[in-house]
């Protein structure tokens, strides 16, 4: 897939060069970063995409000044910047300037895809919720996209009660992209709404047993094909509600699976060593 990749690189540069047209630029940049984006995300290796990551990260930004308002290009940004923050960065000074570039990229797609519905992080919550209620089908790559990057955001600054109380936003934008289509990225929308619900015990204001219903929706439409899905599942739900058989059966399952399917091979990974580490610390858990 990185042969492809380079491929593509070279044939965007030659029809740069013959053609000089913003269109084919523009088409060519969102279809690179788009294959880019599918490279990474079907990689089997967590390092290698750990040690290349930065340069594809700064080619993006690249062929963003070429094409700044190229909402593929946006939204391939925005997933990629987030991806990468949640899953190789530690510092977390860095993780802050790299889950902000990827919102600030996300609320660039939706302000291009809608120019009503730009500044969604700073108007008022009622005029956020009219321009999500406007929002249709074909709006959900770039609304999709803004919501988890904007979870990402919210994840590193998680002492930030400011940034906490956006988790609302967040909320709004995946249940809309669940009444419009909840098997959007094999139903991916339900795993951030199952953690949100399970933030907290009912007593501090959570709803577990939403939560669960959401995370068992999500394996249901990926066919248990994301394994994240299971590891949120029993990270933020099991471990709430203290259900030790409910954990350790999810992440077995987790770690017995084939992490190879197309789009969420490295997320799979990802996923498995999680779980070996949840396993690993249930006994002092529970």
């Amino acid at each position: 897939m990185f042969r492809k990749t380079v491929g593509s690189i070279i044939l965007l540069s030659f029809i740069m060069f013959c053609y000089g047209c913003s269109y084919v630029r523009s088409n060519a940049t969102g279809g690179l970063a788009s294959n880019l984006k599918d490279a990474v995300l079907n990689y089997n290796d967590l390092e290698t995409v750990k040690d290349g990551g930065p340069a594809y990260l700064l080619m993006i930004d690249g062929l963003l000044l070429d094409a700044p308002d190229n909402e593929g290009l946006l939204v391939s940004a925005a997933a990629l910047y987030s991806a990468y923050a949640g899953v190789f960065v530690s510092d977390g000074e860095r993780a802050r300037r790299l889950t902000q570039k990827s919102l600030d990229y996300g609320l660039r797609a939706v302000c291009v895809r809608d120019s009503n519905a730009c500044d969604l992080n700073q108007i008022g919550y009622e005029a956020f919720e009219k321009s999500i209620a406007a929002m249709r089908k074909a709006d959900i790559p770039a609304l999709y996209s803004l919501g988890s990057a904007w979870a990402g955001w919210i994840q590193v600054r998680r002492d930030d009660l400011n940034a906490i109380a956006q988790l609302a936003r967040v909320e709004e934008i995946m249940r809309k992209v669940i009444e419009l289509d909840e098997s959007y990225q094999q139903g991916s929308a339900h795993i951030y709404l199952g953690i949100l619900a399970s933030f907290a015990p009912p007593a501090l204001g959570g709803r577990p047993d939403e939560g669960r219903k959401h995370f068992e929706r999500a394996i249901m439409l990926s066919k248990g094909g994301n394994l994240m899905a299971k590891v949120t599942f029993a990270e933020s739900y099991a471990r709430l509600v203290f259900d030790r058989d409910l954990h350790d059966r999810l992440l077995r399952e987790v770690l017995a699976a084939d992490p190879n399917v197309p789009g969420y091979t490295l997320v799979n990974i990802y996923a498995q060593q999680k779980a070996e580490k949840l396993l690993s610390s249930a006994d002092d858990y529970f």
